[in-house]
């Protein structure tokens, strides 16, 4: 009997990696990246790339592990969910307001660090921000909320 559920596991667990979620690859840099809308001075680019970017992009990096199901499943809803707070790759095609209030929110999350969650740098050790990262995204996305909509 415990053959037969092994077996069984098995064979679902083979099964499950046909399934596979749609890639978040993008050929290009788009013309709404806000790499383009608001040129990125390089250190916060850096930052941005090695934290950021793989959840709050349309382009992720994978790794290794998201070759298995149910893994890729895993990572695919936490790309989705985090495109649907923050796309830096269409931060152009916001309104003022709206980009203002996604900086304040990336000023926010990173000051008390919320962002990037603990289960992303866990795996990726770039991502976790030393104190001068947190002030370098922090006085940046600042800067440029207030450049965008000075109040």
């Amino acid at each position: 009997m415990l053959k037969k559920f092994v077996g069984v596991l098995i064979l679902l667990f083979v099964a499950l990696q046909f399934y596979r979620p749609a890639r978040n690859l993008s050929a290009s840099i788009g013309p709404n990246d806000i790499s383009v809308k608001h040129p990125l001075p390089p250190a916060v680019k850096t930052v941005l790339a090695n934290a950021c970017y793989d959840c709050h992009s349309n382009n992720t990096r994978y790794p290794w592990y998201a070759e298995m199901q149910p893994a890729a499943w895993w990572l695919g809803r936490h790309v989705r969910d985090g495109k649907e707070h923050l796309n830096f790759s269409e931060f152009g095609s916001y309104t003022a307001k709206r980009q203002g209030k996604k900086l304040e929110a990336v000023f926010d999350e990173v000051d008390q660090h919320t962002m990037p969650l603990k289960s992303y740098t866990w795996m990726h050790p770039a991502a976790r921000l030393t104190p001068a990262e947190v002030k370098l995204l922090t006085d940046w996305a600042q800067s440029l909320a207030d450049e965008i909509a000075p109040e």
